[in-house]
């Protein structure tokens, strides 16, 4: 079994561009107040992947600043929304105010455990997300924020509301929006689909986009707005308002070169073959994400009910299909990845079982009970659930579970 302060394994070497790599987190920096060991769950002594840190993340984070500072590549930021319901987890209520002091507080204390090219999702509702925007840019400066994420919670409809509310955001910041980037999403079996290969082009497959852009100077583009004849001898010009992406000498190159689609009888307007070969290795995430993507509210209370039928269901679990897209955007297998308010495991579940390192902190009393055999599931392979199979996961690895002690 791993020493109780022993770290979730060595750091991946330095990413390209010159960014510097602290040493990974190690016993001699955890501090003693953290040292004492409530529990451990292994399969594999020798390759354990994350702490599971059982206090109040403040001062956790506080006390660990020496081994987190610098190290962290993803922190996803799941508060307490300040609706004023109280769950049976936890009590989600308070002026907002204080709420919005609080997280600043905790906001700092992230800033700091990020690496330069890390980032923070803090996750939000309506209640009092625009106030958490504007202490964010704050933080972490306006010229770090990166996008608001819109989030399909759920599918119906709440007949009785005056706009049934069916979406949560993620606002995404960067520690340094310079230094920061971003992975491609892998393409779905229908986005490949799309690519066929219409005429046998040796360069393989290929689907069509178009050979026009929009004319904001028309003046100034009229040497692109000139007739083509197709391969069948009909001559097309450009639609109004548009033009061809490009002057006469490069249509004909890229006739020469087979680069044009005029249709299977050769007598449409001219579209650009992009073969898939050419194109790069994924698709550009974007700022809408459906619930038939990244799962909903219920596909995660579906997920926590076949693992735990018995017991009260915590209330607010994200689905692991929604952790699993924003960890595949915003770190790779072997980096640090963060969740200061654990809650139902779901980060730290998927961090797992995607080969990321992790720490996560919880507070509530079911951090020792139903969040720790959750993630004792996922060590030894007996939670085929969530993105299990997509990942291939079959178990391994190993998790410390730690106190926060007495300063």
């Amino acid at each position: 079994m791993p020493h109780p302060d022993a770290p979730p394994s060595a750091a991946p070497p330095a990413p390209a561009g010159g960014l510097e790599r602290r040493p990974a987190l190690d016993a001699g920096r955890v501090p003693p107040a953290l040292a004492g060991r409530v529990g451990t769950a292994s399969e594999t002594s020798n390759n354990s992947l994350g702490w599971l840190i059982l206090g109040d993340n403040l001062p956790v984070l506080e006390r660990l600043s020496p081994a987190l500072d610098g190290q962290v590549r993803c922190v996803y930021l799941d508060p307490p929304f300040n609706t004023g319901v109280h769950f049976a987890q936890y009590r989600d209520g308070a002026q907002s105010e204080a709420w919005l002091a609080a997280l600043h507080d905790r906001a700092r204390a992230l800033h700091r455990c990020l690496r330069p090219d890390g980032s923070l999702w803090l996750h939000l509702d309506d209640n009092e997300l625009h106030y958490a925007k504007v202490m964010l840019d704050g933080v972490f400066g306006r010229e770090n924020f990166v996008a608001s994420v819109v989030w399909q919670k759920v599918r119906a409809k709440k007949n009785k509301a005056l706009v049934s509310g069916s979406h949560d955001t993620l606002l995404v910041y960067a520690r340094d929006r310079s230094a920061w980037r971003r992975n491609l999403l892998p393409r779905t079996a229908a986005q490949t689909k799309a690519y066929q290969n219409r005429d046998g082009d040796p360069r393989g497959r290929w689907q069509s986009v178009s050979y026009t852009v929009r004319s904001e100077d028309e003046g100034r583009r009229a040497a692109y707005r000139y007739p083509i004849t197709t391969p069948a001898g009909r001559v097309v010009h450009p639609p109004p308002g548009r033009h061809w992406n490009g002057l006469p000498a490069r249509t004909a190159a890229l006739v020469a070169d087979n680069r044009l689609w005029f249709g299977p009888a050769g007598d449409r307007p001219p579209r650009m073959k992009a073969f898939l070969s050419e194109v790069q290795g994924g698709i550009v995430p974007d700022s809408w994400w459906t619930a038939a993507d990244c799962g909903s509210n219920q596909e995660a209370k579906k997920e926590l009910l076949a693992l735990f039928p018995d017991e009260e269901p915590f209330a607010t679990p994200k689905p692991e299909r929604l952790l699993a897209r924003v960890l595949q955007i915003a770190s790779d297998p072997g980096e640090l990845v963060l969740d200061p308010y654990a809650g139902s495991g779901t980060t730290a579940a998927v961090a797992h079982k995607l080969g990321r390192r992790w720490v996560a902190i919880e507070a509530g009393a079911h951090g020792a009970g139903m969040l720790r055999d959750r993630l004792a599931r996922v060590v030894a392979g007996t939670d085929p659930g969530g993105v299990s199979a997509a990942a291939a996961w079959q178990g391994g690895g190993g998790f410390s579970v730690l106190a926060l002690g007495s300063a």
